[in-house]
C-alpha cells in the first residue's frame, strides 16, 4: 500500500518516536508540580516551546499548546469575541469545518457571519476586499492553504489590509505549516493555528500562535488550573508537546512568497506526478495551478464521454489496488454529498462529487511514480467497470 494522503494525516517523521519515548520516561510528572519530578517535565515542556518557537522566529510566550487545530481555532475566534461586543466576521466560503463551525456558533450569539467568495481557481476575490473590512467587520479568518483543493490564500495583502484597519485576523495555517515554517515575527496576522499530526507529530497536540497585544484579551474556552498563561487549562501533556517539535524541527523555514516551491523538493515531485496524470483526458486539475501547496494534487475525474466517477467510489478502487488517496477533505469526506468548497468555486454541478485528492509526503520517492500511475489507472479502470 502507498500512501498518498498527508494533508489527512501524515506518520510520524524520522525521531519523533523516540524523542517521545524518551520524554516518557524522563519527563513523565505533571509539569504544575513543584517537586523534582515536576520540575523536570516542566524544563522538558519549556524546552520544546523555546525549541518551536525558535524554528518559527517566535518569542517562546506567543506559543501557546492546545489539543489541535481544531481547538486553536475556536479558542482564537471565540477568544477575540468574548472581548468586545458582536460584528461581523469575515471568513473565506472555503474554510475547514473547523472555522466554519466556529463561526457559525458566533452567529447564535448575535454574530454576523459573512463569506468571502472566491474564484474558479479557490481564491479570495481581492476586489471585495474593501468592502468586506468595512465596519462592522471586527474580525477576519482566512485559511492559508486550502487542504481540499490546494489553493494558496492571498494572506499577506489581507493580513497587510486588516493590520491598516485595526482588524484582527486569524489563519488556519495546518496544511502550510505541514512544509514550511513561517517566521512569525515577520508575518502580519494575529493569531495562527495548526496541529502536530500533518506535520509528522503526534495527534492531539497543537498551536494557537498569539501575539502580546491579544493575548491579554483573548478570553479562554473553559476554566480551570490556568496553564498556557491562562488561556489552556489542563494539564499539558510533555510528551506530544515533544513530539511537535521533534517534527516542526524537521520542517524547512520559508518565506511566504515561496510557500508553492516549499517542502523541500516536494513540489518538483508532484510536478511529475501532475505531467502524468493530466496526460489522461478525463483527469482535470482542481485549483489554482500555480499557487497551490507543493505537496497537493486535486482531480476532477470523468470517463470519456465526460461523465463525472464518483470520488468515493474510485477512492474504495484505488485502495483495493494498494493507493491511499481520499475523496475531499478527510474531515468531511465520509458525507455523500457536494462538496462545499466546490460549490463555492462555481464548479458545475455535476463534477461536484468527483474529485479527490492526492498528498504526498517525504516518504515518497521517484522511485515509486510509475508504480503509482501504474496502481492510480487500474483503479480508475475498475472504477468505470463498477
Amino acid at each position: 500500500m502507498i500512501y498518498l494522503d498527508a494533508c489527512a494525516t501524515a506518520p510520524l517523521r524520522p525521531g519523533v518516536l523516540q524523542r517521545m519515548i524518551e520524554t516518557q520516561d524522563q519527563a513523565w510528572a505533571n509539569p504544575s508540580s513543584l517537586h523534582g519530578f515536576g520540575l523536570k517535565a516542566s524544563e522538558s515542556l519549556e524546552r520544546a516551546r523555546s525549541q518551536i518557537a525558535a524554528n518559527l522566529c517566535a518569542d517562546h510566550q506567543d506559543v501557546v499548546f492546545t489539543s489541535g487545530a481544531t481547538e486553536s481555532i475556536h479558542l482564537a475566534l471565540h477568544g477575540l469575541a468574548a472581548s468586545c461586543s458582536p460584528g461581523r466576521i469575515v471568513i473565506s466560503s472555503v474554510e475547514h469545518p473547523a472555522v466554519s463551525g466556529a463561526a457559525h456558533l458566533l452567529s447564535m450569539s448575535g454574530w454576523d457571519v459573512t463569506e468571502w467568495p472566491v474564484d474558479q481557481l479557490g481564491r479570495v476575490r481581492l476586489e471585495l476586499l474593501d468592502q468586506l473590512l468595512a465596519p462592522p467587520t471586527k474580525m477576519v479568518s482566512l485559511v492559508w492553504g486550502q487542504g481540499e483543493v490546494g489553493t494558496i490564500q492571498p494572506l499577506l495583502s489581507v493580513a497587510d489590509a486588516c493590520r491598516s484597519r485595526g482588524i484582527p485576523i486569524h489563519t488556519d495555517a495546518t496544511q502550510v505549516m505541514s512544509q514550511a515554517l513561517p517566521s512569525w515575527k515577520q508575518l502580519p496576522v494575529d493569531l495562527l493555528s495548526c496541529s502536530a499530526h500533518k506535520c509528522g507529530g503526534p495527534r492531539g497536540i497543537g498551536l494557537l500562535m498569539t501575539r502580546e497585544s491579544h493575548r491579554s484579551t483573548l478570553e479562554p474556552l473553559f476554566s480551570g488550573g490556568g496553564q498556557e498563561g491562562g488561556l489552556r487549562s489542563g494539564t499539558e501533556s510533555v510528551v506530544l508537546v515533544a513530539g511537535m517539535a521533534a517534527a516542526l524541527d524537521q520542517i524547512e523555514c520559508c518565506p511566504p512568497v515561496d510557500l508553492a516551491r516549499s517542502g523541500q523538493g516536494i513540489a518538483d515531485l508532484r510536478d511529475a506526478l501532475r505531467d502524468q496524470l493530466l496526460r489522461d483526458e478525463r483527469l482535470t486539475l482542481c485549483g489554482d495551478p500555480k499557487n497551490r501547496l507543493p505537496h497537493h494534487l486535486s482531480l476532477l475525474v470523468s470517463d470519456y464521454n465526460g461523465k463525472p466517477v464518483s470520488g468515493r467510489g474510485l477512492v474504495r478502487c484505488l485502495d483495493a489496488c494498494g493507493l491511499a488517496v481520499s475523496s475531499g477533505s478527510a474531515c468531511s469526506s465520509g458525507k455523500d454529498s457536494d462538496s462545499p468548497v466546490l460549490v463555492a468555486m462555481g464548479t458545475p454541478v455535476t463534477m461536484r462529487r468527483s474529485s479527490i485528492r492526492i498528498s504526498l509526503g517525504p516518504w515518497i520517492e521517484h522511485k515509486l511514480l510509475d508504480e503509482i500511475l501504474q496502481r492510480f489507472h487500474a483503479g480508475l479502470e475498475q472504477a468505470l467497470s463498477s
